[in-house]
């Protein structure tokens, strides 16, 4: 399946310089799939290395040689020469090896112009705990997410449907499809981002009563053993666990903002802090904290007590609350929509490297998201369905008088009274 991440890989290729190139982001994404294409497809000569399968191969990285003796018991371990001119060398499952990240460095600073990809599961866990010496300023470090909604549908051959998207986006346009479009966005509710889930619910010709759920339920389980086997300890372990499944409660609240008597009575941030720091690096959660001050940089004014906290992925987080397809599906009117639509907005925005802010004045007033770009700082009020009434969008107005607003809903593009209206299914194209 096409993925906007290939674009980020030309990109590295066409700089042509030393640099390796870490990949990181959560299990199951597609990582391996999509760099394996792109090294088979662009270069000459391909190898690929699994840490985890080659036991052989981590024991040369360990060694406390030089690069030249690794590089050329490498090359006998594999029966292959490594030509830097013309070959790409994808190391997955790096986080097995904290010496062959250091060595990463030795790559970069060698004239022969290696190149190399690397991956694999955890790897943000990995650099925020790196016991040796971190190749800092010698790696290109990118992130990738699950697939947003424009790759669900580049996935099921709507390439038109997103072509027109983004011309209604661009012109503030109504599309004449709005309807399909609205009972797609509510299937990748249920599906979610997943490239398995997604290929499944491709191959079964888009029958949400056919795909088979128990994909993000084993992809869930998966997540949980990697709590298990990359952590500290297993009291460590337990309290990630505990976070993981508080998330899905706390964002069902009116007050969604994260508290840490959500995870268990008496727990307190000294006691869990760490454990939501795992799952941030992990890539498994993301955390959008409040602004306590609306001036730029955002960043300044951003609390790091008061947060809210949503999971990678919209599936996943519809899957761990058990929702009947149908509820989603024919726009019930059920308690928890309200959470599962704002995390399809805080996942979408992460997949465009928009960081994660939101504002409230007393409890009086909440906007859901806070962007800053070229025209300023511009409030996000995100609706579940078409009734766009909002005290709190008015109150936000009235106090700071931003350039325009954002209303994302289940209505069409328009824009009235200094507010964009932008459908639930095109929120991929705000930049």
């Amino acid at each position: 399946m096409k993925r906007k991440f290939y674009g980020v890989l030309m990109d590295w290729k066409r700089k042509n310089i030393n640099t390796p190139l870490m990949v990181v982001g959560a299990r199951q994404i597609g990582k391996t799939y999509i760099i394996n294409e792109f090294c088979k497809n662009e270069f000459e000569d391909y190898i690929y290395i699994n840490l985890m399968e080659k036991q052989s191969i981590v024991k040369i990285f360990e060694e406390d040689s030089d690069f030249e003796l690794k590089l050329r018991k490498l090359e006998l371990e594999l029966n292959r020469k490594i030509i830097p001119e013309k070959t790409i060398i994808f190391i997955d499952e790096i986080q097995e090896s904290e010496k062959a990240i250091s060595t990463l460095k030795a790559f970069c600073e060698n004239k022969l112009h290696y190149r190399i990809i690397c991956a694999g599961s955890l790897l943000g866990v990995k650099i925020k705990r790196f016991k040796s010496s971190f190749p800092v300023g010698k790696v290109q470090i990118e992130f990738m997410h699950p697939m947003d909604f424009e790759e669900f549908l580049i996935a099921l051959d709507k390439q038109m449907w997103v072509d027109e998207i983004k011309r209604c986006y661009d012109n503030l346009e109504e599309i004449s499809i709005h309807d399909k479009l609205i009972d797609m966005y509510r299937s990748y509710l249920c599906v979610g981002g997943m490239p398995a889930a997604v290929l499944d619910y491709k191959n079964v010709n888009e029958d949400i009563l056919l795909w088979n759920k128990n994909i993000l339920k084993n992809i869930i389980l998966s997540y949980l053993a990697d709590m298990n086997k990359y952590t500290l300890n297993n009291s460590e372990s337990i309290k990630i666990e505990k976070v993981y499944n508080a998330i899905p409660g706390s964002l069902a609240k009116e007050n969604k903002k994260f508290k840490y008597v959500d995870i268990e009575k008496g727990a307190n941030k000294r006691g869990f802090e760490s454990a939501i720091d795992w799952l941030e690096s992990s890539e498994m959660v993301y955390k959008c904290k409040r602004i306590n001050k609306v001036e730029p940089p955002l960043k300044v004014y951003a609390s790091d007590d008061t947060f809210k906290l949503y999971l990678s992925d919209v599936g996943i987080l519809t899957s761990l609350l058990e929702i009947e397809f149908s509820e989603i599906l024919l726009n019930s009117n059920f308690m928890f929509k309200g959470a599962i639509v704002e995390n399809y907005v805080a996942q979408a925005f992460t997949m465009n490297n928009i960081s994660l802010y939101y504002w409230n004045s007393s409890n009086k007033a909440e906007v859901d998201f806070l962007l800053y770009n070229k025209d300023g700082i511009i409030p996000v009020e995100v609706k579940a369905g078409d009734n766009t009434q909002s005290k709190s969008l008015n109150i936000y107005k009235e106090k700071y008088n931003p350039k325009y607003c954002i209303r994302i809903s289940a209505k069409n593009f328009g824009f009235t009274n200094g507010i964009k209206s932008i459908p639930l299914y095109a929120i991929f194209c705000i930049k």
